[in-house]
């Protein structure tokens, strides 16, 4: 079995579930990231760059939100 084929059956998490904790940890993870290239930017003195991965950092932190409130709805309704 491949892991593109995993139903929750190995990791008792459906595809659906772990695609949006997924989504939510990448975007989180990329908004840190994106500090560091910003940061580069900024020493290089390269404005443009800088704000181009500001940009880019609110919407990875926007989707980490959006995720994260999607994640806690679905929790609040589910009878976990």
């Amino acid at each position: 079995m491949t892991q593109s084929q995993e139903t929750g059956t190995v990791t008792g998490t459906k595809d659906k579930d772990y695609n949006l904790l997924w989504y939510i940890q990448a975007s989180l993870d990329n908004a840190l990231r994106l500090e560091t290239y910003i940061q580069d930017a900024e020493r290089a003195g390269d404005a443009e760059l800088a704000e181009f991965f500001r940009k880019a950092q609110s919407d990875s932190r926007k989707g980490g939100r959006m995720g994260k409130e999607l994640l806690a709805a679905r929790l609040a309704s589910s009878s976990v």
